[in-house]
């Protein structure tokens, strides 16, 4: 390992037994003696919230997504409100058999066209509006995450009743979803908006294994160029 100016830091002498480390981003590093039978192949290494992210210029995976993953089992998941598929595709790199929609035609193109390129198998994305569409099924993972707020007041029942129909027994819903409270009105003219206690109350004979109403941002700004503060309600539930 180097210097940016040249000077060794670290030395280290590699065969089959001793393969080399992970080395950081940005760091310095020169191969100054090898066997003439030596072949080296370079892989940039990258988890898999970051892979899309990083190599499509999508949002990151939320948070609340990743964190759901890791305890549930790859099964089939369906995504309410995918955007451009930051989540949909996540899931599918751990393994889930994801169905994506979203009503946005152009962010369904792009996901589609991010498929094709990848050519991924376990993944179909298409146009559906959610104000309108019924749906059915049977699904391990349905999950919304910041997008039933963009939905008719009067739809939210019957959407949130779909999902839980749709969801097998033992499976799992995600939802994340702004607030307006007392303490942290919501700023912007959202068609709905949670009360505090309402998504809970929806899941009330579900098994919750996560619930708040913390405070988070938006990623839009204020006049002043700062994030949107307000209450989200979040939750994770599993179908008894």
């Amino acid at each position: 390992m180097m210097t940016e100016d040249g000077a060794t830091t670290e030395t280290w002498q590699f065969s089959p037994e001793s393969q080399p480390p992970f080395i950081a981003p940005q760091q310095w590093h020169r191969i100054v003696s090898f066997s003439d039978d030596m072949t080296c192949r370079l892989a940039f290494y990258c988890t898999p919230e970051d892979y899309y992210h990083k190599k499509y210029e999508l949002t990151r995976t939320h948070s609340e997504v990743i964190e759901a993953a890791a305890r549930i089992a790859p099964g089939k998941a369906l995504d309410l409100g995918c955007g451009g598929g930051r989540n949909s595709l996540y899931l599918n790199l751990k393994g889930f058999d994801v169905t994506a929609w979203d009503k946005h035609a152009p962010s369904i193109a792009r996901l589609n066209q991010i498929v094709d390129a990848e050519q991924l198998t376990r993944l179909r994305a298409g146009v559906q509006d959610l104000n309108t569409h019924r749906f059915s099924g049977e699904y391990d993972f349905i999950l919304s995450t910041v997008v039933l707020m963009f939905l008719e007041r009067q739809q939210i029942p019957h959407i949130v009743q779909n999902m839980q129909d749709s969801t097998v027994r033992g499976g799992h819903n995600l939802i994340v979803a702004a607030m307006d409270t007392e303490d942290y009105p919501c700023p912007l003219p959202f068609p709905f908006t949670f009360s505090p206690g309402e998504l809970k109350h929806y899941y009330r004979d579900w098994e919750i294994l996560k619930y708040n109403e913390d405070v988070g941002q938006l990623h839009k700004t204020d006049a002043n160029g700062n994030r949107i503060s307000l209450r989200f309600a979040t939750l994770l539930a599993r179908k008894l």
